[in-house]
């Protein structure tokens, strides 16, 4: 299985279960590992048979905008919901980083896969 990834896409949303939290923005941080077969797109060298990593940042970081859930499970499910279903992806890792959550640590967050590995 070939992977393509998406690291470090921080976006603005509204997460948390306190209520001040659900006043405010906050920035996540998004790490996608996403197994897809580039074989194809490695043969002919074609945009369009590649999976577009603009099409895969833009429709998460519309999801993330738009939610307001208040754990970053949640976030980190639809994310992995949505690329499997929109996307022709058959596994994928998403890593949704809360920064501050925890005040002594630089990262606080979830890691989650979804989906089939294929060997290959």
């Amino acid at each position: 299985m070939d992977i393509i990834y998406l690291h470090g896409l921080k976006v603005d949303c509204v997460i948390g279960v306190w209520e001040w939290e659900k006043q405010i923005t906050q920035t996540v941080a998004i790490d996608l590992d996403m197994g897809f077969d580039i074989s194809v797109a490695a043969k002919s060298d074609r945009l369009q048979d590649a999976l577009s990593y603009k099409q895969v940042s833009k429709r998460v970081r519309s999801l993330v905008k738009e939610s307001r859930f208040a754990l970053v499970e949640k976030l980190a499910e639809e994310i992995a919901a949505m690329l499997t279903a929109e996307f022709a992806i058959k596994w994928c890792r998403v890593k949704v980083n809360k920064f501050g959550a925890v005040r002594a640590a630089g990262d606080v967050g979830v890691i989650i896969e979804r989906g089939q590995m294929e060997s290959g």
